[in-house]
């Protein structure tokens, strides 16, 4: 299955454009053709990708990718097989670079192929409510039952033994088998990522899926942004409570429990058996690790090691925020 929904309208594209959103003067390798958009991870040889954050100093001096919009002062830490291209604002100009091969990836499609057969839906003991919308190249197992009001866009796989409640939207996503998802949830929107030009707001694309894996349960209105660069995955048995955001590139591991009102910002990481409270906020690029227990109402703003419990604004320790409680 292609691991990238939106259609790529280049097959490539060459340095030297590249080199004009970045208004670099550059003429060396000006002909060289890049032929896709990639996070530091998984790059490989002929994409291209950006580096602002030191949080992946290891990541990029090992990373495959062909070249990198990068601002001067971090060129030093580029592998010595990156081609450098010099920005004043790195982020910015790889939002434009990922818009010339992908530039609907921007914007939720609403446009929806509805499906008006439903005896495919009779012969596998699919239940569908009033007044739902699903498109005709979603794909649904066994068993399954969606609610009323429902809108199942383009790009989605549902499995067997679902159960979906109304009033919900999916799309760009693929969720497993025996899945819960409560009444008002949105999956598989674009996240929140912009940067201001000319007072013009220039949005993130977002070419990336929301991967669900089997029996997770999901409270009513929750939002899981798709992912930007890389999928948003949540991992088997994980059960996440009413209004919870789950921002873009957020990986989460399995028997997970998230409680409502929580926030988890853009890609972070989330292990194992980790107990989140409710109204705690999660910063973006953290690594939460295994079995890790974080109290309701903290701050999360750092990474937090296996096997931790944590309490409070910045999540502490649970014993260092209970002794500076009785100061």
């Amino acid at each position: 299955m292609n691991k990238i929904f939106f259609k790529k309208t280049k097959k490539f594209i060459l340095l030297k454009d590249i080199y004009n959103i970045c208004k670099y003067s550059e003429k060396k390798f000006y002909n060289k053709k890049i032929f896709g958009v990639n996070n530091i991870k998984d790059a490989k040889n002929g994409d291209i990708i950006f580096f602002n954050n030191l949080k992946y100093e290891y990541d990029v001096k090992s990373t495959k990718a062909s070249a990198c919009i990068v601002n001067k002062n971090f060129v030093k830490y580029l592998n010595k097989n990156i081609i450098p291209i010099i920005s004043k604002n790195s982020l910015l100009d790889f939002y434009k670079t990922v818009g010339l091969f992908y530039p609907q990836s921007s914007f939720d499609i609403e446009e929806i192929n509805f499906l008006k057969n439903t005896n495919t839906f009779k012969k596998k003991n699919i239940f569908v409510g009033e007044n739902t919308l699903i498109d005709k190249t979603v794909n649904i197992g066994n068993n399954t039952k969606i609610g009323n009001n429902v809108i199942i866009k383009s790009n989605v796989h549902i499995g067997k033994n679902c159960i979906i409640g109304s009033n919900v939207i999916i799309e760009n996503s693929l969720l497993g088998d025996n899945i819960i998802i409560k009444s008002g949830t949105l999956i598989g929107q674009t996240g929140f990522g912009f940067n201001f030009e000319k007072m013009k707001r220039i949005k993130f694309p977002h070419i990336g899926r929301v991967i669900i894996e089997n029996d997770v349960h999901i409270g009513s209105s929750c939002t899981i942004d798709r992912g930007s660069l890389t999928d948003t995955i949540i991992g088997e048995f994980t059960s996440i409570d009413n209004q919870v955001h789950i921002a873009h590139n957020v990986k989460i591991g399995n028997f997970c429990m998230i409680a409502a009102q929580s926030g988890i910002a853009g890609s972070t990481i989330i292990g194992n058996n980790v107990k989140i409270g409710g109204q705690t906020g999660i910063s973006g690029h953290l690594s939460i690790g295994n079995n890790v227990k974080i109290g309701g109402k903290s701050g999360v703003i750092a990474n937090i090691e296996d096997n931790q419990t944590v309490m409070g604004y910045p999540a502490k320790n649970i014993r260092d925020f209970l002794i500076s409680k009785k100061k």
